[in-house]
């Protein structure tokens, strides 16, 4: 995991040299939900990587000729080839990467797992909405749904009598979905999963989980970093180093 707690590059710095040959690059955001994902992928496959953090509240002019869209997380590789999204990021290092398939080999297994994160497609812009303190005048309705949705997860993990949504073991669509809800401590939103034990159940095993576990951010961390980000400080993703 290097680099992964690195002070983060902004406007004005010197754009990184090229990729060393075996290793594979993530320009990443220490708090990113999104670029925590790629790291999952990365450390559950094992594979070699350097971590390059971007000041997302001050960006360096060269990281849109990484992404056009100036977001994390991106990867790039020795050949100077870059892929950005993060599922794609993901989806990519499943297939170039030899080591440990995080998506199931079958075809038909492998589409029902990309099922259930479309299923929880609203999670993550819901969360978001708390994250950033929005809709306050809906909160109890935005609380309401949230609990909809892990209802619609609760009755996956019930019908599938398993302990991850993939199986009896951790997949890729354990990865997709858990950097949400590692966040529901730090909007004090715990509660949305008292009606889901086995959600609850879940989340518990991520937490043991030795990869999920290296990348687990306090949520006294999470909260002094949203803190400075909603307002704009360009100190918020470089919080606590």
């Amino acid at each position: 995991m290097s680099g992964a707690s690195a002070r983060s590059l902004g406007k004005g710095s010197p754009p990184p040299g090229p990729v060393p040959e075996g290793v594979i690059r993530l320009y990443s955001m220490r708090f990113c939900p999104f670029a925590e994902m790629t790291l999952l992928a990365l450390n559950a496959k094992g594979i070699r990587h350097e971590v390059i953090n971007i000041n997302l509240k001050n960006k360096p002019d060269w990281f849109f000729e990484k992404n056009p869209l100036g977001l994390v997380p991106v990867l790039e590789n020795s050949k100077g080839q870059l892929i950005y999204e993060s599922a794609i990021t993901c989806d990519y290092l499943d297939e170039a990467y030899p080591g440990k398939k995080l998506w199931p080999d079958d075809p038909y297994e492998k589409a029902r797992q990309k099922i259930i994160v479309a299923l929880s497609s609203q999670i993550p812009p819901l969360l978001i909405r708390f994250l950033r303190g929005q809709n306050k005048e809906n909160f109890a309705g935005d609380k309401e749904e949230l609990r909809k949705q892990f209802s619609k997860l609760e009755e996956v993990l019930t019908k599938k009598k398993t302990t991850f949504f993939g199986g009896s073991s951790i997949s890729m669509v354990d990865y997709l979905l858990w950097p949400w809800f590692e966040r529901l401590e730090v909007v004090e939103l715990n509660d949305c999963v008292d009606h889901a034990p086995k959600l609850k159940l879940w989340m518990a095993a991520m937490r043991e989980d030795p990869i999920a576990s290296l990348l687990i951010t306090d949520a006294k961390t999470l909260r002094g970093f949203l803190d400075l980000y909603l307002q704009n400080s360009p100190e918020a993703c470089d919080y606590g180093l």
